[in-house]
Order: structure tokens, then C-alpha cells, then sequence
């Protein structure tokens, strides 16, 4: 990345010249910007993107994506920080402008670490189904045709011929007229894991796709593609944090908005081991209680199980020492020597809690982390039930649970659209009584504090305990101050030379 002290470029282009930069309303970011702009751009448009990305997963956790609900308020936020997000509207150019610059910004600060990458890339293609949920349907394989997908639709005669086999062998079509839908034509490696659901029809070497189920592919194409170039982008970041300028904002940028980590109470030491059990069944998250539930049945856990509770432990209060006493405690039920354990296994609660090997202090798993990596095999009891237990042992788990009938229909159903954080969330609602429980839940600590606010009878959890997540925009737009006033110092003409950023997206 280059920096000129000259005067920064504007582009002055006709109509025609616009629309021919930025086409649509979305896109697949496949070419970096060439541009240059102010450093004070280059912070609001990168300050402003991670708002929206944050919105994005916060309304994904409150509503079920598609809905009517959520299409309102993620339109009505993509208005309020003027970023583009549907087609035919006047003087389009400047927000599909800001929308690109500002992916490529952010892109540097969340490529430097796993998981920044997979929070990134999960709402990136959040807000991509969304803008592609309502793009006009002649528009699309003019964007197919743009983002290099080489999906063809179908003629209406080809279509005829094919519309039995078409029909049967796509359920998404659920009663739909075959005439009144697209039908695309694509190789046949591109929708393999609809060829594994038995859901697509396929000839010669292509599958026939209806519009309802080309989402998908698109989706896993734009996740390939980001992953790819997050990876890309991760290899020449040095260069770019070499830049004293650069560094202090994508620092900040890199720790906000992606809510709290729980690495850090003031409770620690507050929560006795007595407590755990009655805890577990009053202010667990479903996979927390499942673990435990397994551990003291069991006596044992795997290391997954023991990496996703032990974590989950520490992040609720309890100190190296008592999670030491309390792992050793139920492992020697389970005939376990107290040298085996001692030589096995403290090592590695010491190493959670920051104490050996590189000192790394972990934090707990978030809802994200638990649903996408690291999938149980038989005989573990780690991940999100919601996410990884079979439909039938789900429901007895949750009748377990004294879930009614009713409540125990309308989980099962957000769970089969795949709304697993709104499940666990409308699990929250109907243990703790409440009709709205008034947050986007994202993590199982998170879920553990508030149940713990509203058994103390809806009061603030003191002051030394941990603060339940909030949403962030104030405090850090807050936090990039001090990088702000390290670029405000700078003066405000000195220009980011776009072209440069191509060296840093490419290989």
C-alpha cells in the first residue's frame, strides 16, 4: 500500500461510466478498488461496514432470516449507513461505491485470525442472500454472467420437455408452477450437495436448478471465493501493519463489533463448585448442559467436550484452582488414578487458563464457533444440539428440559429452516418466562448472564460481576479514537492510494 502526499484523486464519471462500475446492487468483490481516498474515509467507511456487518448478525439471531421482519430492518439499516442494497434506485453509484471500498478495508482487519475470518465471511454472505433475495429477476443472470458463475436458464421449451423430472426431484418447489420459475442449467460439480440431498435433476452431466435452490450454490461460491482471498490477503498483511499509520485502526477494527469474549470477569472466584449442578439445569445453555449432564454421568469427556465447557467454566467465574478441583474431583469417579490426571490432564486446564506453552489466555467458545467447527463424532457430547442432534433426540431432550408441546413444535421448526441461535434463543424465552428476552443472543456466557439477571429478579448484575453484551457502536467508535487522532494528526487531503491494494488482495 502506497501513501501520496498530493492531492487525492476523485473520479468525475459520466452516467454510463458509473453504472458500468458497479453494476448491481451486490457483488462478489472479485476486484479490488483502484482509487484513492482520505484516511478520514478510509476510518468511517471501514467504522461503518463493521456496523452493518454487526446489525447483520444481530438481526440473524433476533429473526428468522427471509422474513418479512428481517428484510424490513436490515433494509432500513443498509438506508441509515447509505450503503447500496437494491437495484433501480437513482444515483445509486456513491453507496455501491462505499459498499466496495469499504469490504476491501475491512477485509484487511478481519483476515488475522480463524476466527475474525469466519465472523466475516458468515455475515458477508448474510448480507449477500439478502441483497440477492431481492434482486428483480431480470437482473440476475446479468449478475451471474459479472460474478463469472456460468449458470445458463433454461428456455421455457426446455423446460417443458423437462418439467416432470424437474418437479419431482425439486422440493423447494412445493406446488410452485414450473412456467412461473427460473431454472438454471449448471455442471453438475457445482451442486453437488444438493445432488447428495437427492434434491436436483440431472442429465448429461448438469443439474437443473430452480431459482428457490440457486441461492445455495451461490452462496458456497462466494464463501470459496472470500475464503480464498482472506487467506490471500492474511500472506501480505505485514506490509500493510508495517504502516504506522494503518496499524492503530485495523488493531481497533479487529476487536470491535464482534461482541464480548468473556475472557475476563470480575466474578471470578463468586460461583462455588456446589453451585454447578444446580446452576447447570437453571442457567445453562442447552450444549453447556449437555455437557455437563454427560460429565457427571460419565465421569469422562473427550477433549472436544472438555475445550468447549472447561472454557465456558472460566468464563463464568471459576478460578484455575477450582476447575482444576473440580475436573480431578469427577475423572477419579470414573476410576481414574489422581497421577494419570495430574500427568494428562492439568496440563492442559493450566494451558486454557493462560499458564503454559505460548500463555495464551482462551476465551470461551462463541454460538458461531460451537455451530461451524469442529463437528461431535460418535461418543462426544461437544457442539450446539440444535446444530448436531438428530430431530427425535432433540425433541426428548427438549420434553427433558419440561418444554411444552407446543414450544417444543416451534423450536423444532426454526431448527429445521436452520435458525439455530433463534432456537436456543426462543429455548431461553420459554425457561425464564419472558416474551421478548430483549437481546441477540451469540454466546453461551451471554446466555448464562442474562438468565442470571432475570432470576435475580431483573436487577443489573453487580458491579464486580461480568456485564451482559450490549450493542457496541458508541463504545467503539470510542476505542478507534486514539487511532483516530494518530490519522487526524495527518492532514486530511493525504490520500490511500487504492491502486496498492491490489498487491494485498491477489497473489
Amino acid at each position: 500500500m502506497e501513501f501520496s502526499g498530493a492531492k487525492r484523486k476523485k473520479l468525475k464519471l459520466a452516467g454510463d461510466q458509473r453504472n458500468t462500475c458497479y453494476p448491481h446492487s451486490l457483488q462478489f468483490y472479485l476486484q479490488p478498488p483502484s482509487e484513492n481516498i482520505s484516511l478520514m474515509e478510509f476510518e468511517n467507511l471501514a467504522i461503518d461496514r463493521v456496523k452493518l456487518l454487526k446489525a447483520v448478525e444481530n438481526l440473524g439471531v433476533s429473526y428468522v432470516k427471509g422474513t418479512e421482519q428481517y428484510q424490513t430492518k436490515l433494509e432500513a439499516e443498509l438506508r441509515k449507513i447509505k450503503f447500496s442494497f437494491r437495484e433501480n434506485l437513482e444515483d445509486e453509484y456513491e453507496p455501491r461505491r462505499r459498499d466496495h471500498i469499504s469490504h476491501f478495508i475491512v477485509r484487511l482487519a478481519y483476515c488475522q485470525s480463524e476466527d475474525l475470518r469466519r465472523w466475516f465471511i458468515q455475515q458477508e454472505m448474510d448480507l449477500l442472500r439478502f441483497r440477492f433475495s431481492i434482486l428483480p429477476k431480470d437482473k440476475i443472470q446479468d449478475f451471474l454472467r459479472d460474478s463469472h458463475l456460468q449458470f445458463e436458464a433454461i428456455k421455457d421449451e426446455e423446460k417443458t420437455l423437462r418439467e416432470r423430472d424437474i418437479t419431482a426431484s425439486s422440493p423447494s418447489l412445493g406446488g410452485t408452477k414450473l412456467e412461473l420459475e427460473s431454472v438454471y442449467k449448471i455442471p453438475f460439480a457445482e451442486a453437488l450437495d444438493l445432488f447428495r440431498a437427492r434434491k436436483v435433476y440431472l442429465e448429461d452431466g448438469f443439474a437443473y436448478v430452480p431459482l428457490k435452490d440457486i441461492v445455495a450454490i451461490i452462496l458456497n461460491e462466494f464463501r470459496t471465493k472470500l475464503s480464498k482471498a482472506l487467506a490471500l490477503t492474511a500472506r501480505s498483511l505485514p506490509a500493510v501493519q508495517s504502516d504506522e499509520r494503518l496499524q492503530p485502526l485495523l488493531n481497533h477494527l479487529s476487536h470491535s463489533y464482534t461482541g464480548q469474549d468473556y475472557s475476563t470477569q470480575g466474578n471470578v472466584g463468586k460461583i462455588s463448585l456446589d453451585q454447578i449442578d444446580s446452576l447447570s439445569t437453571k442457567s445453562y445453555p442447552p450444549c453447556m448442559r449437555q455437557l455437563h449432564k454427560a460429565l457427571r454421568d460419565n465421569h469422562h469427556l473427550r477433549h472436544g467436550g472438555r475445550m468447549q465447557y472447561g472454557l465456558f467454566l472460566k468464563g463464568i467465574g471459576l478460578t484455575l484452582d477450582q476447575a482444576l478441583q473440580f475436573w480431578k474431583q469427577e475423572f477419579i469417579k470414573g476410576k481414574m488414578d489422581p497421577d494419570k490426571f495430574d500427568k494428562g490432564y492439568s496440563y492442559n486446564i493450566r494451558h486454557s487458563f493462560g499458564k503454559e506453552g505460548k500463555r495464551t489466555d482462551y476465551t470461551p467458545f462463541s454460538c458461531l464457533k460451537i455451530i461451524l467447527t469442529n463437528p461431535p463424532s460418535q461418543g462426544d457430547y461437544h457442539g450446539c444440539p440444535f446444530r448436531h442432534s438428530d430431530p427425535e433426540l432433540l425433541k426428548q431432550k427438549l420434553q427433558s428440559y419440561k418444554i411444552s408441546p407446543g414450544g417444543i413444535n416451534q423450536i423444532l421448526d426454526l431448527v429445521k429452516g436452520t435458525h439455530y441461535q433463534v432456537a436456543c434463543q426462543k429455548y431461553f424465552e420459554m425457561t425464564h418466562n419472558v416474551d421478548d428476552c430483549g437481546f441477540s443472543l451469540n454466546h453461551p456466557n451471554q446466555f448464562f448472564i442474562e438468565s442470571q439477571r432475570i432470576l435475580s429478579g431483573g436487577k443489573d448484575i453487580k458491579k464486580e460481576s461480568i456485564q451482559p453484551e450490549t450493542p457496541q457502536p458508541k463504545p467503539s467508535v470510542q476505542k478507534t479514537k486514539d487511532a483516530s487522532s494518530a490519522l487526524a494528526s495527518l492532514n486530511s487531503s493525504l490520500g490511500v492510494d487504492m491502486e496498492g491494494l491490489e498487491d494485498y488482495f491477489s497473489e
